[in-house]
Protein backbone atom coordinates (compact mmCIF):
# COMPACT_ATOMS: atom_id res chain seq x y z
CA UNK A 1 0.00 0.00 0.00
CA UNK A 2 1.60 2.85 -1.54
CA UNK A 3 -0.79 5.67 -1.81
CA UNK A 4 -2.99 7.52 0.55
CA UNK A 5 -6.08 6.34 -1.24
CA UNK A 6 -4.63 2.91 -0.71
CA UNK A 7 -4.27 3.74 2.99
CA UNK A 8 -7.61 5.21 3.74
CA UNK A 9 -9.36 1.81 2.08
CA UNK A 10 -7.68 0.51 4.72
CA UNK A 11 -8.95 2.71 7.19
CA UNK A 12 -12.51 2.03 5.85
CA UNK A 13 -12.32 -1.73 5.80
CA UNK A 14 -11.09 -1.52 9.86
CA UNK A 15 -13.37 0.78 10.91
CA UNK A 16 -16.82 -0.25 12.42
CA UNK A 17 -18.39 3.25 12.01
CA UNK A 18 -17.23 5.70 9.10
CA UNK A 19 -18.98 9.05 8.83
CA UNK A 20 -19.07 11.29 5.50
CA UNK A 21 -19.07 14.57 5.82
CA UNK A 22 -19.51 16.64 2.24
CA UNK A 23 -19.26 19.52 1.22
CA UNK A 24 -20.00 21.03 -2.44
CA UNK A 25 -17.14 20.23 -3.86
CA UNK A 26 -18.80 17.17 -3.92
CA UNK A 27 -21.39 18.75 -6.45
CA UNK A 28 -19.30 20.26 -8.63
CA UNK A 29 -19.09 17.10 -10.81
CA UNK A 30 -22.60 16.82 -11.15
CA UNK A 31 -22.69 20.19 -13.05
CA UNK A 32 -23.61 22.64 -9.98
CA UNK A 33 -20.98 25.55 -9.14
CA UNK A 34 -18.86 25.73 -6.02
CA UNK A 35 -19.62 29.10 -4.26
CA UNK A 36 -15.94 29.99 -3.57
CA UNK A 37 -14.45 28.88 -6.89
CA UNK A 38 -12.47 31.45 -8.23
CA UNK A 39 -14.16 31.40 -11.56
CA UNK A 40 -17.09 33.13 -9.69
CA UNK A 41 -20.26 32.50 -10.17
CA UNK A 42 -23.73 34.23 -11.34
CA UNK A 43 -23.08 37.53 -12.64
CA UNK A 44 -20.34 37.92 -10.32
CA UNK A 45 -22.95 38.79 -7.45
CA UNK A 46 -21.12 36.96 -4.15
CA UNK A 47 -23.68 34.43 -2.44
CA UNK A 48 -23.40 35.66 1.05
CA UNK A 49 -25.36 38.86 0.28
CA UNK A 50 -28.38 36.97 -1.20
CA UNK A 51 -29.07 34.17 0.43
CA UNK A 52 -29.86 35.67 3.27
CA UNK A 53 -32.63 36.77 5.31
CA UNK A 54 -32.57 40.26 4.47
CA UNK A 55 -32.15 39.95 0.96
CA UNK A 56 -35.10 37.80 1.51
CA UNK A 57 -37.35 40.22 3.49
CA UNK A 58 -35.83 43.24 1.49
CA UNK A 59 -34.83 42.79 -2.06
CA UNK A 60 -36.86 39.32 -2.58
CA UNK A 61 -36.86 39.90 -6.25
CA UNK A 62 -32.89 38.85 -6.41
CA UNK A 63 -33.82 36.58 -3.52
CA UNK A 64 -35.91 34.96 -6.24
CA UNK A 65 -33.85 34.95 -8.99
CA UNK A 66 -30.86 33.78 -7.53
CA UNK A 67 -33.04 30.78 -6.14
CA UNK A 68 -35.07 30.15 -8.81
CA UNK A 69 -31.47 30.01 -11.35
CA UNK A 70 -30.03 27.10 -8.76
CA UNK A 71 -33.24 25.14 -9.11
CA UNK A 72 -33.12 25.30 -12.58
CA UNK A 73 -29.82 24.40 -13.05
CA UNK A 74 -30.20 21.88 -10.45
CA UNK A 75 -32.99 19.76 -13.42
CA UNK A 76 -29.90 19.36 -15.65
CA UNK A 77 -27.61 17.69 -13.43
CA UNK A 78 -27.81 13.98 -11.87
CA UNK A 79 -25.20 12.25 -9.04
CA UNK A 80 -22.08 11.15 -10.22
CA UNK A 81 -20.70 8.10 -9.83
CA UNK A 82 -19.27 9.40 -6.41
CA UNK A 83 -22.44 9.55 -5.03
CA UNK A 84 -23.35 6.38 -6.07
CA UNK A 85 -19.41 4.97 -4.29
CA UNK A 86 -20.71 6.20 -0.63
CA UNK A 87 -24.32 4.71 -1.40
CA UNK A 88 -22.62 1.19 -2.24
CA UNK A 89 -20.26 2.23 0.60
CA UNK A 90 -23.25 2.21 3.18
CA UNK A 91 -25.17 -0.99 1.35
CA UNK A 92 -22.05 -2.64 2.14
CA UNK A 93 -21.61 -1.70 5.81
CA UNK A 94 -18.52 0.51 5.10
CA UNK A 95 -20.53 4.02 5.56
CA UNK A 96 -22.55 4.65 8.41
CA UNK A 97 -24.18 7.99 7.67
CA UNK A 98 -23.69 11.32 5.40
CA UNK A 99 -23.80 14.43 7.25
CA UNK A 100 -23.77 17.08 3.93
CA UNK A 101 -23.57 20.76 3.39
CA UNK A 102 -25.19 20.76 0.32
CA UNK A 103 -28.80 21.15 -0.63
CA UNK A 104 -29.27 19.23 -3.63
CA UNK A 105 -30.41 16.31 -2.70
CA UNK A 106 -28.02 14.04 -4.98
CA UNK A 107 -26.49 11.58 -2.30
CA UNK A 108 -30.33 10.58 -1.41
CA UNK A 109 -31.13 10.09 -5.39
CA UNK A 110 -27.96 8.10 -5.70
CA UNK A 111 -29.05 5.99 -2.71
CA UNK A 112 -27.52 6.67 0.52
CA UNK A 113 -30.11 6.26 2.91
CA UNK A 114 -28.34 7.86 5.93
CA UNK A 115 -28.27 11.89 5.14
CA UNK A 116 -28.16 14.56 7.26
CA UNK A 117 -28.60 17.89 5.74
CA UNK A 118 -27.05 19.91 7.44
CA UNK A 119 -28.47 23.18 5.42
CA UNK A 120 -31.17 22.19 4.11
CA UNK A 121 -33.13 21.20 1.08
CA UNK A 122 -33.40 23.18 -2.32
CA UNK A 123 -35.85 20.41 -3.03
CA UNK A 124 -38.89 22.17 -1.03
CA UNK A 125 -40.13 25.30 -0.63
CA UNK A 126 -42.15 26.80 2.61
CA UNK A 127 -43.40 30.21 3.50
CA UNK A 128 -40.85 32.37 5.12
CA UNK A 129 -43.24 34.17 7.52
CA UNK A 130 -46.06 30.92 8.88
CA UNK A 131 -43.46 28.19 7.54
CA UNK A 132 -46.53 26.48 5.65
CA UNK A 133 -44.90 24.03 3.19
CA UNK A 134 -46.05 24.31 -0.28
CA UNK A 135 -45.08 23.19 -3.85
CA UNK A 136 -41.54 24.31 -5.38
CA UNK A 137 -43.86 25.26 -8.36
CA UNK A 138 -45.73 27.91 -6.33
CA UNK A 139 -41.92 29.00 -5.51
CA UNK A 140 -40.63 29.36 -8.80
CA UNK A 141 -43.71 31.08 -10.80
CA UNK A 142 -43.13 33.68 -7.78
CA UNK A 143 -46.21 33.05 -5.70
CA UNK A 144 -47.03 34.32 -2.36
CA UNK A 145 -48.19 32.07 0.52
CA UNK A 146 -52.25 31.16 0.21
CA UNK A 147 -52.41 31.38 3.95
CA UNK A 148 -51.11 34.15 4.90
CA UNK A 149 -49.44 36.16 1.69
CA UNK A 150 -46.19 35.67 3.40
CA UNK A 151 -43.13 35.43 0.80
CA UNK A 152 -41.94 31.75 -0.38
CA UNK A 153 -38.64 30.69 0.37
CA UNK A 154 -36.60 27.19 -0.92
CA UNK A 155 -36.50 25.33 2.53
CA UNK A 156 -32.71 26.11 2.98
CA UNK A 157 -30.47 27.91 5.51
CA UNK A 158 -29.52 31.60 4.74
CA UNK A 159 -26.39 32.82 6.31
CA UNK A 160 -26.98 33.94 9.57
CA UNK A 161 -29.56 31.30 10.19
CA UNK A 162 -29.75 28.53 12.36
CA UNK A 163 -29.12 25.12 11.24
CA UNK A 164 -31.64 22.27 11.95
CA UNK A 165 -31.52 20.98 15.34
CA UNK A 166 -31.98 17.13 14.14
CA UNK A 167 -30.15 17.38 11.76
CA UNK A 168 -26.86 18.66 13.55
CA UNK A 169 -27.65 16.85 16.91
CA UNK A 170 -27.66 13.85 14.68
CA UNK A 171 -24.45 15.07 12.94
CA UNK A 172 -23.06 15.68 15.96
CA UNK A 173 -24.14 12.06 17.62
CA UNK A 174 -22.82 9.90 14.68
CA UNK A 175 -19.31 11.99 14.62
CA UNK A 176 -18.70 11.34 18.17
CA UNK A 177 -19.47 8.09 17.61
CA UNK A 178 -17.02 7.28 15.10
CA UNK A 179 -14.16 5.39 14.27
CA UNK A 180 -13.34 6.97 10.67
CA UNK A 181 -14.62 10.99 9.47
CA UNK A 182 -14.31 11.10 5.69
CA UNK A 183 -14.41 14.75 4.74
CA UNK A 184 -15.10 15.47 0.99
CA UNK A 185 -15.05 18.30 -1.04
CA UNK A 186 -15.71 21.72 1.88
CA UNK A 187 -13.14 23.99 2.27
CA UNK A 188 -14.38 24.11 5.93
CA UNK A 189 -15.01 27.45 6.18
CA UNK A 190 -18.76 27.78 7.52
CA UNK A 191 -19.09 27.94 10.82
CA UNK A 192 -20.77 25.43 12.58
CA UNK A 193 -19.92 22.53 10.44
CA UNK A 194 -16.32 22.67 10.15
CA UNK A 195 -15.98 22.36 13.90
CA UNK A 196 -17.43 18.97 13.21
CA UNK A 197 -13.94 17.20 12.10
CA UNK A 198 -13.04 17.98 15.31
CA UNK A 199 -15.48 16.69 17.50
CA UNK A 200 -14.54 13.16 16.75
CA UNK A 201 -11.56 11.08 18.75
CA UNK A 202 -11.28 8.65 15.90
CA UNK A 203 -9.14 9.24 12.25
CA UNK A 204 -9.75 12.14 10.15
CA UNK A 205 -9.15 12.15 6.29
CA UNK A 206 -10.32 14.61 3.75
CA UNK A 207 -10.50 14.64 -0.29
CA UNK A 208 -10.56 18.10 -1.55
CA UNK A 209 -9.08 19.64 -4.86
CA UNK A 210 -6.80 22.00 -2.96
CA UNK A 211 -5.61 22.70 0.75
CA UNK A 212 -7.43 23.88 3.64
CA UNK A 213 -6.76 25.55 6.38
CA UNK A 214 -7.24 22.45 9.20
CA UNK A 215 -4.91 19.93 6.54
CA UNK A 216 -2.55 19.59 9.67
CA UNK A 217 -5.44 18.21 11.74
CA UNK A 218 -5.63 15.58 9.22
CA UNK A 219 -4.31 12.39 9.69
CA UNK A 220 -4.38 11.94 5.65
CA UNK A 221 -5.24 14.41 2.50
CA UNK A 222 -5.85 13.83 -0.46
CA UNK A 223 -5.88 16.32 -3.50
CA UNK A 224 -8.47 15.20 -5.99
CA UNK A 225 -11.75 15.34 -7.65
CA UNK A 226 -14.13 13.75 -5.29
CA UNK A 227 -15.54 11.09 -7.76
CA UNK A 228 -12.41 10.50 -9.20
CA UNK A 229 -10.65 9.94 -5.82
CA UNK A 230 -13.51 7.72 -4.41
CA UNK A 231 -13.24 5.32 -7.42
CA UNK A 232 -9.13 5.07 -6.73
CA UNK A 233 -10.44 4.18 -2.78
CA UNK A 234 -13.10 2.43 -4.26
CA UNK A 235 -10.66 0.03 -6.34
CA UNK A 236 -8.55 -0.69 -3.47
CA UNK A 237 -11.68 -1.66 -1.37
CA UNK A 238 -12.94 -4.42 -4.31
CA UNK A 239 -9.35 -5.68 -4.59
CA UNK A 240 -8.72 -6.69 -0.70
Amino acid sequence: MNSNEALLASWIKQSQRTVVLTGAGMSTESGLPDFRSKSGWWKNIDPTTVATVEALERNYELFHEFYKTRMENLQDCQPHEGHAILAEWEAKGWVHAVATQNVDGFHQKAGSQLVFELHGSIRSARCHRCSTKVKIESFLSGQTCERCGGKLRPNVVLFGEALPEVAWDQSLSAIRSADLILVIGTSLQVYPVNQLPRMTKGKIAIINMEPTDQDDQFDLAIYNQAGQALKVVDHYLAAD
